[in-house]
């Protein structure tokens, strides 16, 4: 077998096996999943935002979320601020590509709704300026990031920090966690009798 292949399979069950040993993580997991259900139960929604293969993860879990995760139940107010592309290339055109998700999230947010911000360096200007706006608004904020939190912890109110400096374990491991908090909602929300 490819050397390199078992390579990266070892090199993203490390990460995990550190992401599984760190309680502190662990309860900020939990206390996200709280934290949106506590916003969704009093008619909040849930905004998700990232670049690239962030926004790939920030539209699949709002859509675990509006959708269904394990099973049939009511959609849950969740969605990905970069879904409307005309609206993300005028913004993008007229005023720049960093206030498209804090311009939309001023159009579409209210006090007590959550951001998840999505970025493996914790650095995207345009996250950092969505929560600038959220702060100023009123919203929790969520930021997943790499192991050093980048500026964004800054402004997290809950910091799911990936202990890694590698964009692919990044990521591999921010799908894991927003599996788990969509999981933690959804039966919190939904039990199954």
């Amino acid at each position: 077998m490819n050397a390199r292949i078992q390579e990266s399979i070892q090199e993203s069950i490390g990460v995990k096996q550190h992401i599984l040993s760190d309680e502190a993580l662990m309860a900020c997991v939990q206390a996200a999943a709280e934290m949106m259900v506590e916003s969704l139960r009093a008619g909040g929604k849930v905004h998700f935002c990232g670049n690239g293969g962030s926004a790939a993860d920030a539209q699949h879990l709002a859509a675990e979320l509006s959708g269904r995760f394990y099973y049939d139940r009511p959609p849950l107010n969740a969605e990905a601020l970069h879904c409307n592309t005309s609206y993300l290339t005028a913004v993008g055109n007229d005023y720049g590509y960093d206030l498209v998700f804090s311009r939309l999230l001023r159009g579409t947010a209210k006090k007590g709704d959550v951001i998840v911000g999505i970025s493996t360096s914790g650095n995207s200007k345009n996250i950092l300026e969505a929560f600038k706006a959220a702060k100023e608004m009123g919203l929790h904020i969520i930021a997943m990031t790499g192991e050093s939190g980048g500026l964004m912890k800054d402004y997290a109110d809950i910091l799911l920090n990936v202990p890694s400096s590698d964009t692919p374990r990044i990521q591999e491991s921010h799908i894991m966690l927003g599996h788990i908090f969509c999981e933690l909602v959804e039966s919190t929300m939904f039990p199954r009798g």
